[in-house]
């Protein structure tokens, strides 16, 4: 099978031929049906991500269909399409994983980081930290669902988003803030839009955002706090912190600023009569299989998947070096 393998920090990918691997006990293998170029996998190429596994095969927004199981395996069966995320495994027996909170176990390990994803034509996987893909989603749109939709989704709801909430996205314009946009309005919340300029308004309009705020020449939190007295949310999808300092002043008061997205600057906040709102800040690490089964189910129930570009493995360099350009586009799935 045709692999593309990261063999060091701020090297190009290469490609080899590999045999298919065997599942082992608690694993399956997964005939890689697509998976999506995530910024994540920019970031551990750029040796942004502490500990990662060099040689592996990055890639964790994976769909695939079952190809065989290892000893132990009751589910899934052969031949069911199934997702993987970016959180692959852990220790199974610590509180957070008893009670289901698995990205919070401290010895989760991640697809693509610290075990060989799915650049490649098949992908070995715990099986109990796989996903059946609902009914009537496309196998190929709905790999992002795995991270970016799986990150929105489940930031939305730890921020405890209610169909009465005001809900204000930073970066509504990338596959993450976009979906974040089209969860929010499924479920209910009104929703305002905040980006760099106004080019990207009627994009935004279009996806349900009732208000857009161009933070060039305003101050934005100041605008989002003019909106009925601010957000009840404000999901930063955009990979800056500051971007998500500047807006914070705009929370309502017991609103939550989540951090989906975030840099490498610290995150300083201004205090003043702020505290009075009593504002809360959390960051939101992608989520944990359950997570990804609501995230999955409630994307077919409302018919949402991202738009995308459909590329092929040995494309997979040049769409990393214009990712790392700052020019995403749609995001990319390379189609096997």
């Amino acid at each position: 099978m045709l692999t593309a393998v990261a063999e060091a920090v701020q090297e190009p990918l290469t490609f080899v031929e590999r045999d298919v691997p065997d599942p082992g006990p608690g694993e399956v293998l997964v005939k890689v049906t697509a998976c999506g170029v995530c910024y994540t996998d920019l970031d551990v190429l750029q040796g942004h991500w502490p500990g990662a596994r060099f040689p592996v095969v990055p890639g964790h927004e994976i769909i695939g269909v079952v190809a065989a199981v290892g000893t132990g395996v009751a589910f899934p069966p052969v031949g069911l399409t199934v997702g993987a995320q970016i959180l692959g495994d852990s220790d199974r027996r610590c509180d957070y994983c008893v009670r289901g909170e698995q990205i919070l176990c401290p010895h989760k390990r991640f697809t693509g980081i610290d075990f060989d994803g799915g650049y490649a034509g098949y992908a070995v996987l715990k099986a109990d930290f796989v996903s059946p893909l609902p009914d009537g989603l496309d196998p190929v749109a709905a790999a992002p669902l795995m991270c970016a939709g799986l990150t929105a989704f489940n930031g939305l709801r730890q921020a405890g988003i209610a169909a009465t909430s005001r809900v204000a996205v930073i970066g509504a314009s990338g596959t993450l803030g976009t979906l974040a946009v089209r969860y929010a309005v499924a479920m209910g919340a009104r929703v305002a839009a905040v980006g760099r300029s106004d080019r990207g308004e009627a994009a935004a309009r279009e996806l349900g955002a009732e208000l857009f705020i161009a933070t060039a020449g305003r101050d934005p939190g100041e605008a989002l706090a003019a909106w009925d007295g601010g957000a009840d949310v404000i999901l930063n999808a955009a990979p800056s912190t500051s971007a998500a300092a500047a807006v914070y002043s705009g929370l309502a008061p017991d609103g939550t600023l989540v951090l989906c997205g975030y840099g490498p600057e610290p995150l300083s906040l201004p205090t003043g009569t702020l505290p009075l709102r009593r504002p809360h800040v959390m960051f939101n690490p992608s989520g944990s299989p359950h997570n990804a089964r609501e995230t999955l189910a409630f994307s077919a129930a409302h018919g949402i998947v991202p738009d995308y570009t459909p590329i092929g493995l040995r494309d997979v360099n040049a769409t990393l070096d214009t990712m790392a350009k700052g020019h995403p586009g749609k995001r990319s799935i390379i189609v096997f």
